[in-house]
């Protein structure tokens, strides 16, 4: 619900704190509305080009969420189980940012420094810290894992919504 409101809402998720730096490398852009033409002509393919828009001469590996104005959260990964461990930690992120914003509405976004940091000692060619298979996160526990999965899935929409904006990339 966390990510859900920052779409309606036709906000990015600011940057704030380590842990969002860890697993995106930058804010979590808003895509802009679609036009009445492109949702009478093709709703679900022009919002699939308006995510490709949003990413447009970015790497969308080092962000892989978009939220898509008054609508909600896509995620995806290179396998189905990173697009799903992505999804939960979009909404975690999107939790965190918005009480940052509650408690101090000042607060600034996290230096480059500091971002870089967090972001590359995980991902890319020199990455040495917290390396595994995508499958096995966040704990190395996969039934565990699969456990915080589904009761991500079961609070926040019914299991058909959840799954087909997650996957949505793969299809």
């Amino acid at each position: 619900p966390w990510a859900t409101s920052w779409a309606q809402a036709g906000r990015d998720i600011p940057l704030y704190g380590t842990t969002h730096a860890d697993y995106f490398y930058g804010p979590i852009p808003c895509a802009r509305n679609l036009t009445p033409e492109e949702i009478d002509e093709a709703y679900e393919k022009n919002t699939g080009l308006v995510i490709v828009e949003t990413f447009q001469g970015k790497n969308p590996m080092y962000v892989p969420a978009v939220l898509c104005k008054n609508h909600g959260p896509f995620a995806w990964g290179r396998t189905p189980a990173g697009a799903v461990y992505n999804a939960v930690v979009l909404d975690k992120v999107a939790e965190m940012a918005y009480n940052t914003m509650t408690l101090n509405p000042r607060t600034k976004r996290v230096h480059q420094y500091l971002l870089d940091k967090h972001y590359f000692r995980k991902h890319g060619a020199n990455a040495y810290y917290g390396q595994g298979s995508e499958d096995d996160r966040p704990d190395g526990n996969r039934a565990s894992f699969a456990s915080q999965v589904e009761a991500f899935v079961h609070c926040t929409f019914s299991r058909r919504c959840a799954w087909r904006r997650i996957l949505c990339i793969f299809a």
